[in-house]
């Protein structure tokens, strides 16, 4: 299988946090879903692959060749969607097109106009005076016509509403119907994901807890409801992130020890946000 990335013992630190021995890899062709909390060290480790600061340890790839700080000649292949923009407000959609479009020897006049056209952007209109949505589908238009091959989106979609989230789900998973294109994709909306990401790396408190396929995930844990004083002290060691409520209890526990439980629990499928949930509730019942 090739990879468009492959990040091995990922280590940077700051005075009060630290990335620690961050490693997965992306496949080419897929969409990789990054989730976490905030302050997990999502933007950071997104920082890293992009040559944005200098790391402490590890190794990055990408496109297997090493990155080490600011990698002009990755720029063309990479598609970069932040939270926010990055280009003057008062500039529209003409103008941020004059300013980037020399950088890139491949850029798609046409192609430009044509997504423009699709998202319903007004070229004339200021960046400042577009909307939360427009602005996202104009970051996107900007990296498509440039041909990159690989889109990394951090917190693209928060604020965004139902039908502008489902218009860039469907453009990311039509974009990896060519298997060269690949999706690094963090968002806090987990329900984008479980829809579209084929892999899930999720990041806690600076270290990966789980990288693998999104399925995989999924079935690994499940939602347990019921009363605690049915559960033994040695089953309560089962449980993951226990909410307890004056009728009784609801925790994650891993699938494969369902069947240490007691059968009168009810028992139901999880989803990424529960498990994001119950994994930072965990870990700060530990500290």
């Amino acid at each position: 299988m090739e990879y468009v990335l492959e990040v091995k013992n990922l280590e940077k630190h700051y005075e009060h946090f630290s990335v620690k021995n961050v490693s997965f890899k992306i496949p080419k062709g897929y969409i990789m879903g990054f989730i976490g909390p905030n302050g997990a060290g999502k933007t950071t480790t997104i920082k890293a692959i992009l040559g944005m600061l200098n790391i402490s340890g590890g190794d990055i790839n990408l496109f297997g060749t090493p990155v080490h700080g600011k990698n002009s000649h990755f720029n063309e292949q990479i598609g970069i969607v932040m939270d926010s923009p990055f280009f003057v407000e008062d500039w529209n959609a003409s103008d941020i097109e004059a300013a980037v479009a020399p950088f890139y020897p491949h850029w798609d006049k046409g192609h430009y106009k044509s997504l423009l056209r699709k998202f319903s952007i007004d070229q004339k209109k200021k960046l400042k005076d577009l909307s939360r949505g427009m602005k996202v589908k104009l970051m996107i238009s900007v990296a498509l016509s440039h041909r990159a091959s690989f889109l990394i989106l951090d917190e693209p979609t928060s604020g965004l509403d139902p039908v502008a989230r489902e218009e860039l789900c469907d453009l990311l998973s039509e974009f990896v119907t060519d298997e060269n294109n690949s999706v690094l994709f963090s968002t806090h909306i987990t329900s984008d994901l479980e829809r579209i990401a084929d892999y899930i790396t999720f990041i806690l408190n600076g270290e990966i807890i789980y990288t693998g396929t999104k399925d995989e995930l999924l079935e690994t844990y499940s939602l347990v409801k019921g009363s605690l004083p049915e559960i033994s002290k040695d089953q309560k060691k089962l449980l993951i992130g226990t909410r307890e409520y004056s009728t009784g209890f609801e925790a994650m526990v891993r699938t494969s020890d369902i069947p240490k439980l007691p059968d009168r629990l009810l028992t139901e499928p999880i989803t990424l946000d529960e498990i994001i949930v119950f994994m930072n509730k965990e870990g700060k019942s530990n500290e």
